[in-house]
């Protein structure tokens, strides 16, 4: 347990309606009781009066409420305090709580690291975390909250009672190295166990793909020749002005992008510069800026007023036919658009989301980070080593799952985690 007690403010930004003021350590009791002059039945709210003790002035009035380690959040003591949202208030119970001794302001995510510390969180429930405050959109949301729950960390332990139970059986095995038949058949059972324990990694390895997309974010490209409505159309997406629509071409010169929610997903979007020949060196920049970029997007709508196709580059593009107001007809397999009138935007929309599911939908992925995925990828191989390779050794089988078990150990921050650490917890606001 560390040897000083912190506190934060854990709710939002100032002033609130209500601000909740947290204590972790040791002397959180203690803190309580000089603030209040009781500590409260464990995990039971009680109102009352906040005073200064150096003068007994009431700083405030609020829920009080005190939480015994282990059972609590961090697996230390850690008291509660719900003020009022004032700055006032909550700079004169800073002051006092810095009064006392022993007792500091935390550290960006220092109450999620001291849990981590006493095991209520294990690496990827802590990278879930972060990811829950970061995000943007459902599927964010959705993605993180299951990471934070421990969903991860549930399969990751079943899969290394499967490696250790086989590291068992492989260890009995050679001490029966003289009865042939014992280690064959014993080399059958790790087999048989291992096989579907491969095959779930591997299904969690395929859709970590998915799972980088959604906690990343997509990338959906505008693009289509000069003066076809792209700007108006990311306006339309963003509900305000964000790009300049005019009808002169050549307008955009660079990429703009826009992060927005669409269908549930976090997505960037980019307004890119008109694909036409250009003379102009800035327009012949912007235009090689915006081929490159949507070539590199997961999706990319293309407009047109013409029917005219996408380059070869982008023949995975949506076929998007504007300025249906005008006149026209859409040509088969073109949605046709006005975003003047905003005709067709609720049809553009719907096909654009289904698109996004087909990138990113269903259940949350296990995998969402590229650590995870190296960590998974290298506990794989040498399980398949085992699996694959009938005459293995004893030895060198027992030796392939003690460093598999390794390499899952590590997404769950068992081992080699200090650096990680460091990194995630960077990313925490402060009284988290």
């Amino acid at each position: 347990m560390a040897a000083d007690t912190i506190f934060a403010l854990s709710s939002g930004r100032l002033p609130a309606g209500v601000a909740v003021v947290r204590v972790s350590g040791p002397a959180a009791g203690d803190a309580l009781q000089s603030l209040t002059g009781v500590i409260p039945l464990p995990r039971q709210a009680r109102y009352g009066a906040l005073r200064r003790a150096s003068s007994g002035e009431i700083l405030d009035r609020g829920l009080q409420l005190f939480f015994p380690g282990p059972a609590s959040a961090t697996g230390e003591n850690v008291a509660e305090l719900h003020l009022h949202g004032g700055r006032a208030v909550v700079a004169a119970v800073f002051s006092a709580l810095a009064a006392m001794p022993g007792l500091r302001p935390a550290e960006p995510g220092e109450f999620t690291r001291r849990a981590h510390g006493n095991g209520k969180l294990d690496l990827s429930e802590v990278e879930g975390l972060a990811d829950l405050i970061a995000a943007e959109s459902e599927a964010q949301r959705r993605q993180a909250l299951a990471q934070a729950g421990g969903t991860l960390s549930r399969r990751v332990d079943t899969w290394r009672e499967a490696l250790l139970w086989s590291l068992a059986v492989t260890e009995t095995s050679l001490d029966f190295a003289d009865e042939g038949d014992v280690e064959e058949r014993l080399n059958d059972d790790v087999g048989q166990a291992l096989a579907p324990v491969v095959a779930d990694m591997e299904t969690a390895l395929r859709d970590s793909q998915r799972g980088e997309r959604v906690r990343d974010g997509l990338v959906v490209a505008i693009a289509g020749p000069p003066n076809v409505g792209k700007s108006s159309l990311l306006n339309r997406l963003a509900g305000r002005d964000v790009a300049i629509v005019s009808p002169v071409a050549g307008t955009t010169r660079d990429v703009l992008e826009v992060h927005l929610e669409l269908a549930g997903q976090s997505v960037t979007v980019l307004d890119t510069a008109g694909l036409r020949e250009a003379t102009d060196v800035v327009e012949i920049e912007g235009v090689r800026r915006a081929l490159a970029r949507a070539e590199e997007a997961h999706l990319v709508l293309w407009l047109s007023d013409t029917a005219e196709r996408p380059p070869q580059a982008l023949g995975h593009a949506l076929l998007v036919r504007t300025k249906m107001d005008l006149g026209g007809m859409a040509p088969s397999g073109w949605i046709p658009l006005s975003t003047a009138r905003t005709e067709g935007l609720e049809e553009l929309l719907r096909v654009v989301g289904g698109l996004l599911d087909e990138l990113v939908g269903g259940e949350p992925a296990l995998i969402t980070r590229e650590r995870q995925r190296r960590a998974l990828d290298l506990a794989l191989g040498y399980l398949r080593a085992v699996v694959e390779n009938e005459g293995i050794s004893g030895e060198l089988r027992a030796e392939e799952l003690r460093l598999a078990a390794r390499a899952l150990d590590r997404i769950v921050g068992r081992i080699d985690v200090e650096d990680v650490l460091d990194r995630v917890f960077s990313t925490f606001c402060i009284g988290k």
